[in-house]
């Protein structure tokens, strides 16, 4: 059997047979409950990674299409030697 597939609902109720709520989270950690309200349409990692850390669940296996985040690419000397290639270097 795989991993567990978390949806919207399954993590809801995940929280609430632990006898929380996404407000009562939200508070217990010093944020503004709307923002995990939203948490569903909006990314959030502090609040992802609260859920998580609560649930016990890694944050990548509650939020899989929004994990691992995308960092940007470093771009390799030869390409920037190429798109330079004629350049006046200062």
């Amino acid at each position: 059997m795989g991993k567990r597939q978390w949806d919207q609902h399954e993590i809801l109720a995940a929280l609430r047979r632990k006898g929380m709520t996404l407000t009562g989270l939200a508070q217990m950690n010093g944020k503004a409950p709307g923002g995990f309200r939203t948490i569903w349409k909006r990314e959030n990692a502090d609040n992802e990674r609260i859920i998580a850390n609560f649930l016990g669940v890694p944050v990548e296996e509650l939020f899989p299409d929004r994990y691992p985040k995308k960092t940007s690419t470093i771009l390799s000397h030869e390409y920037l030697s190429e798109s330079t290639a004629g350049r006046k270097v200062a």
